[in-house]
């Protein structure tokens, strides 16, 4: 399983009812941010191994209403603190 990160501008008001209808809607959200700045939501998505995360943002994310641009990340390793 790999995860993405992805930034979402959303048309003006509709902020919330994107990240309502991306929490109902995606199982595979992870976790949905509000965020200030540039980008409205951050979004956490774990991928099924040998999904395309191309295929899966414009098939799929860029298809919800409301969403006006994405910035995805890729990520690599997640490091947590150890237990020492």
């Amino acid at each position: 399983m790999n995860s993405i990160f992805v930034q979402i501008k959303c048309e003006l008001g509709r902020a919330y009812q994107v990240a309502a209808q991306l929490a109902d809607e995606f199982e595979n959200a992870s976790q949905i941010y509000s965020t200030s700045g540039h980008w409205d939501l951050l979004v956490q998505f774990r991928l099924d191994d040998g999904l395309d995360p191309g295929l899966f943002v414009n098939e799929h994310l860029h298809r919800v209403p409301g969403i006006k641009d994405t910035y995805t990340i890729m990520v690599f390793d997640a490091f947590t603190p150890s237990g020492g």
